[in-house]
């Protein structure tokens, strides 16, 4: 991932409603959630949840399908993960240490076949 992309999508998250909903639909998995339920459950102003999922979209971080009268808003998978690579890129500094929470995280979260990272 280049600095310019990472920029983006780190904007994106650091709002935090904006946070709170991309987390939720990290949750949600593959199958992802409806905008209207999504805006229930955060609490929100579904048109302020609408500004917020175009902002994360136009970031890269989620993406949306119509299913009937629903929009139902999922995370790209492979855009988060390659953030997170992109972040730890350069971790360590030859201390293995210093990751391996990470990584310990990272293969017990119950998503090994979505995310692969390499630290």
């Amino acid at each position: 991932m280049e600095s310019k992309r990472a920029v983006t999508a780190l904007s994106a998250l650091a709002h935090e409603s904006r946070l709170a909903a991309f987390r939720l639909l990290v949750k949600a998995g593959k199958q992802g959630m409806a905008a209207g339920v999504l805006a229930r459950t955060l609490g929100v102003l579904p048109n302020t949840l609408s500004a917020n999922l175009a902002i994360l979209s136009h970031a890269g971080l989620v993406e949306s399908r119509r299913a009937g009268k629903s929009i139902i808003y999922t995370v790209r998978y492979g855009e988060m993960t390659a953030l997170l690579q992109f972040l730890m890129e350069d971790c360590c500094a030859g201390s293995s240490d210093i990751c391996a929470p990470l990584v310990d995280i990272a293969l017990n979260c119950g998503c090994e076949e979505e995310t692969t990272l390499h630290v």
